[in-house]
This record gives C-alpha cells, structure tokens and sequence, in this order.
C-alpha cells in the first residue's frame, strides 16, 4: 500500500457546499445495493434494482441494514439522501473518498467514517478503502467504495442468529462493524510482522540494495496505516462520549473494548515504525562495516607490496655499475628477501590484531 495523497480536491473547486462529486479512483464494478432486515425472530435479504424499495423495509418493524458498494453514481446517493433526510454535506463526504476519519451527530442521525484495510494477495499490498456508516433510529446504511469487504462474519451471525446481534438495536450493528474492520487490522499487522522478521534474517545474513526498497515500502505502508488508525481513536472516544439517544449507555463497554483494540494497532504501529528505523540502521552499517572490511583487506595488500615495488623499482634501473647485478645469487636472494619482508609483515599484522586468524 502506497502512501496516498489526495488529489480529488480539483474537481471541487468553486462548487457550492453539499454538491455532490465523486473523488476517488475510477471504478467499473457496478453500483451494488444489498439490504438486510432482522430482529429477533426474523431475518431477510434482498438486493433490490430500485432505491424506493427501501422504504418498504424500513417500516416494518426490526432492524434494516442498507449497504451500497460503489459510488461512481451519485445519483443513488442523492436518492438515499431524499429517503433519509440526510444532510448534503453528509452526501458530500460520502462521495468524496478522501475523508479523514471522524464522527458527527445530526441529531437524527450520526455519521461516521473511517478506513477499511484489506490485503491484496495478487499484487501483496495493503488497499485502503473509505468506508461511510450512517446510524439512525433503526436502520444503518453502509457505503462502500467497491465489492468486497470484512463483513462476511457478521452477515452470518445474522443468518444463523449467532450470539447477540439479532437482539440488540442498529447501535450494536454499527459497533460490530467498527469493530470487524479494527479487528482486520490486527491481521494486516501480523503480515506486516511476518515481512519485518524476513527482513531481519536478511539483514543479518546477507543484506541487498533489494532489502532497502523492501523498508522503504514497509515504511510507507507503517505511515498509511498510521494515518489510517490513529483518527479512529478519537472518532471511537467520541462515541463513547455522544450524548445522542441513538447511541444507548449499554454500548459504552462494547465502545471501550474497541477503544482498547485501537489502542493496541496504533502501538503495534509505532513499534513497528521504530523497528523498521532501526532496520535501516542496521542495513546502513552493516554496509559500512563491509565495505571497511573490503578496504582494509586492500589496505594490507597494498601496504605489502610497497617494500617489494621498492626493491623492485631500484633493480630495475638497470643502472651499470650496480654491484648486485654482477652477483651469481643475487637475484634469488632478492626474491627471498621479498619473501621474508612480506611473511614478517603478515605476521606483524595479525600480531597487532589487524587481521584475523586464519584470514
């Protein structure tokens, strides 16, 4: 996952407030729009082809769940906008993919969005993905960007009426929405944990100019997930403080322990980060001390061949009168006296601990 800058703002400038303009990536996936209708005795799906047929659920009595994905059409949001009564400026965040993190209250309804992470096995990356939740009285809505999200365990403990859920009000629905997109952090973060520990053996084994491409991008994806996560602290503390009738006292324990999983993300991050830091630290000497080893390795030859280039140089003046040349064994003994001058350099060396045994 690369880090994201938001480059939609362009497309609004000069607009009015509330004009509604998608900003975000290009999609081709159709608009898909998936109701869901329970209580405690009774479940219903529906994918219904017009946006007036959620009238008809959400009058009956229950709990309705209204998930939209895809907002390259606008025209869908400002029906459900109509349906709902939602303010324009909610209907321009929610078109508007680029949002930070944050939680308001309407009075008749709250809106809030946040960041869905999910891992891309094809390209191994991390896609973020805005995602925008609307809580009323007894119905939620759900926008997202494109098909596929974390929600498969939830819709099924709504089939098989799994633990409380058909129980509770639309509240504890959008809780345990927040609550499983937090919860896919902690998976992200184990992949992320697992890519970092490879790393680490690299870097203490045999470390590559590839091995610094592969921090950098870790890092970048560290900065994402750091953006990402560390609004919804205050986006889930706000909850737990809203006064609204929308949200009942009886949440507030289920909203700490999701304070608390956030909490834990945001220092698995900051760890990490550190880590990662580090890592690059340690890449950096870890070349450093390569590359003295390298030259002090050149250090040695070189300095060794210094007195035998010297001896070499002076006979080969080719001076006349040189008394060695004349000499039956001089140039054996001149090889030796190289050999001597270089085996008593070594050993001076490696006395002095510059190079070591066995080197």
């Amino acid at each position: 996952m690369n880090l994201h800058i938001p480059r939609g703002g362009a497309k609004k400038a000069g607009l009015p407030p509330g004009t509604i303009v998608y900003v975000g990536k290009q999609k081709t996936e159709k608009t898909r729009l998936r109701i869901t209708k329970y209580n405690e005795s009774h479940f219903e799906e529906k994918e219904p082809k017009e946006i007036e047929e959620t009238l008809s659920f959400t009058s009956k009595p229950g709990i309705t769940w209204i998930n939209i994905d895809g907002l390259q059409r606008v025209d869908i949001i400002e029906k459900i906008g109509k349906q709902f009564n939602l303010h324009p400026l909610t209907l321009e965040d929610i078109a508007n993919t680029e949002q930070r993190p944050k939680m308001e209250d309407f009075e008749n309804y709250i809106y809030i969005v946040l960041r869905m992470l999910q891992y891309n096995r094809h390209e191994n990356e991390i896609v973020s993905e805005q995602l925008s939740l609307i809580l009323g009285s007894s119905w939620v809505i759900s926008f997202q960007e494109k098909e596929g999200d974390v929600f498969d365990s939830i819709r099924e403990r709504l089939r098989n009426d799994k633990g409380k859920i058909r129980k509770m009000g639309a509240d504890y629905l959008v809780y345990t929405l927040i609550d499983a997109v937090v919860d896919n952090y902690f998976a992200l973060l184990e992949k992320m944990g697992e890519k970092i520990e490879d790393i680490e053996d690299q870097l203490i084994a045999n470390p590559q100019p590839v091995t610094v491409q592969t921090i950098h991008n870790l890092k970048r994806q560290s900065i994402s997930l750091r953006k990402s996560v560390w609004p919804l602290r205050e986006l889930v503390n706000s909850l737990e403080r809203c006064e609204s009738g929308l949200i009942k006292e009886t949440m507030d324990i289920y909203l700490r322990d999701v304070y608390d999983h956030t909490i834990q993300v945001i220092d698995s991050i900051e760890t990490f980060r550190d880590t990662l830091s580090g890592m690059l630290d340690i890449y950096l000497s870890s070349v450093s001390n390569r590359m003295n080893e390298v030259m002090k390795v050149l250090t040695i030859i070189a300095t060794i061949f210094i007195p035998l280039t010297l001896i070499a140089g002076i006979y080969g003046m080719n001076f006349s009168y040189m008394p060695e040349l004349k000499f039956t064994w001089g140039y054996p003994l001149v090889l030796l006296s190289m050999v001597i001058i270089t085996v008593g350099m070594l050993f001076y060396f490696r006395k002095k601990k510059w190079i070591l045994q066995g080197s």
